[in-house]
């Protein structure tokens, strides 16, 4: 029988809490290792075309795994899974702090990248199943988007202690105190519930074609080298596989992924969405770092501070407000007003100057963005997992997450490849260094712009429900 009542632990807030904290520790450690990345350079020797792979690695295993960790989460049991990936994340963080060399750091890093993928694929089914009733699910996702959303925020500021004051190797040893802790709480918290068994879903050609997709598609997007006619072979392979993926979930007795969960518009358009969202979000924060560091001349902690409105508004909104919103207006029509909101931010960014300050200049746009994306987030999230039931949870918690990657790296490769074109353009007119810097960012944040507004049509248009007056974010 399928997992009916799985992970239904004594004190349901307080496992909430388990969650969002191990989730904690998979967003933190993205942007900290990002602020160490120069430390790590000097340290191990790395050139800095294969620096990249620090981050690169890590990336093509975490998002590569993510709808595979998110079935294996449905069929063997999410505590079993989430405890698996804690470990391996743990274990991999220390084996990063103490590597020695160049292949190591990027060895480990993969297996990092493992854990992190099967921990992080089941947390928001293990949410969506404790919490079963529409106002409690809209505040725990709540909750577990503030951690998402400011987690990365929090790892400037944190990343640029540990460096200065410590070492790179501190930026991999911090997980392992909240590695430990989540491990501990988890297994004293939740019941052992297991579900059907691999033998029930256990699509060993589906899961190969899907991950192998997925892992080459994320390398080709980072890869951000689209003129080279072996990156685009390897697209194409991506593509291939992962056409394959669905013919044979199409076709399997029991498939990996039972394609009828994206026959809801409510699915299908909110991936869509998050693909959108993600890529002009994690680009604006991409750029807005270079930004204030390299023409605001802010250092790295004073960077990461710069970003803390962002992370505080985004907790007021999704923590006391966002649940209101949902009841009153409905999650279609909190999507299409935040999605609005952030292209608006982005626009005022879009206007940066050179002799810019950051309180006149940035903060009005992070305040905005901040108040926004608490209100887009929770209803998002809710609106992927709003068909999910207790068996199928973990592959559409991981569905969502896969998504979420892909848009990330997406985003970060357009918007880093426009940036530096427009940059390079700039230069070679005449203009100095800082000012054709700042011309590259500001066209960058004009098309991160776009991708939020595409994504408004997307949720004005597709997100249409049956019932335009149902509330609580369920479509």
């Amino acid at each position: 029988m399928p997992e009916t009542t799985s992970t239904v632990p004594r004190s349901r807030w307080l496992a909430l809490g388990v969650l969002c904290m191990g989730t904690l520790m998979v967003i933190l450690d993205g942007t900290i290792v990002v602020v160490a990345l120069p430390a790590i350079q000097t340290d191990l020797g790395f050139t800095q075309a294969n620096l990249a792979w620090v981050v690169n690695a890590y990336l093509i295993a975490f998002a590569g795994l993510l709808l595979l960790s998110g079935r294996l989460g449905d069929l063997a049991g999410r505590k079993r899974v989430l405890l698996i990936g804690l470990t391996i994340f743990t274990v991999a963080s220390l084996l990063c702090g103490v590597a020695g060399s160049q292949g190591q750091l990027v060895v480990f890093r993969f297996a990092q990248g493992i854990g992190g993928a099967l921990a992080s694929a089941v947390v928001l089914g293990m949410i969506v199943t404790m919490f079963p009733e529409p106002d409690e699910r809209a505040k725990a996702i709540g909750v577990y988007s503030f951690v998402q959303a400011s987690g990365s925020s929090l790892g400037f500021i944190v990343g640029g202690v540990l460096t200065q004051t410590l070492s790179w190797h501190w930026a991999f040893f911090l997980n392992i105190p909240l590695g430990l802790a989540a491990i501990l709480l988890a297994w004293r918290l939740f019941d052992d519930v297991r579900g059907p068994g691999l033998r029930e879903g256990a699509d060993i050609l589906g899961a190969a074609l899907v991950t192998g997709g997925l892992m080459f598609l994320v390398y080709s997007i980072v890869k951000d080298s689209w003129e080279d006619p072996r990156i685009l072979a390897l697209l194409g392979l991506s593509f291939a596989l992962l056409a394959g993926f669905v013919v044979r979930q199409a076709k399997a007795a029991r498939p990996l992924l039972d394609l009828r969960l994206f026959r809801s518009r409510a699915v299908s358009g909110a991936n869509l969405v998050m693909v959108l969202m993600v890529a002009g979000m994690f680009g604006f924060q991409f750029m807005t770092a270079l930004y204030l560091q390299r023409v605001l001349g802010l250092d790295v902690l004073r960077t990461g501070v710069a970003f803390l409105p962002t992370p505080v508004l985004i907790a007021l909104v999704s923590l006391v407000f966002s649940a209101g919103l949902l009841r009153r207006f409905g999650a279609r029509w909190v999507l299409v007003a935040g999605l609005a909101l952030i292209a608006v931010a982005l626009g005022l960014l879009s206007r940066v100057p050179v002799d810019g300050g950051y309180l006149r200049d940035v903060l009005p746009a992070l305040l905005l963005l901040g108040a926004a994306f608490g209100a887009v987030m929770p209803a998002l999230t809710g609106v992927a997992m709003s068909t999910a039931g207790s068996g199928d949870s973990g592959i559409a918690s991981g569905v969502i997450n896969t998504t979420q990657q892909i848009g990330a790296a997406l985003g970060t490769a357009v918007l880093a490849t426009v940036a530096a074109a427009r940059s390079s353009f700039l230069a070679e007119s005449g203009m100095d260094a800082t000012t054709a810097l700042t011309g590259g960012f500001r066209v960058a944040y004009v098309v991160a712009a776009g991708f939020l507004v595409t994504a408004m049509g997307v949720a004005g248009v597709v997100l249409r429900q049956g019932k335009d007056r149902e509330r609580c974010g369920r479509f």
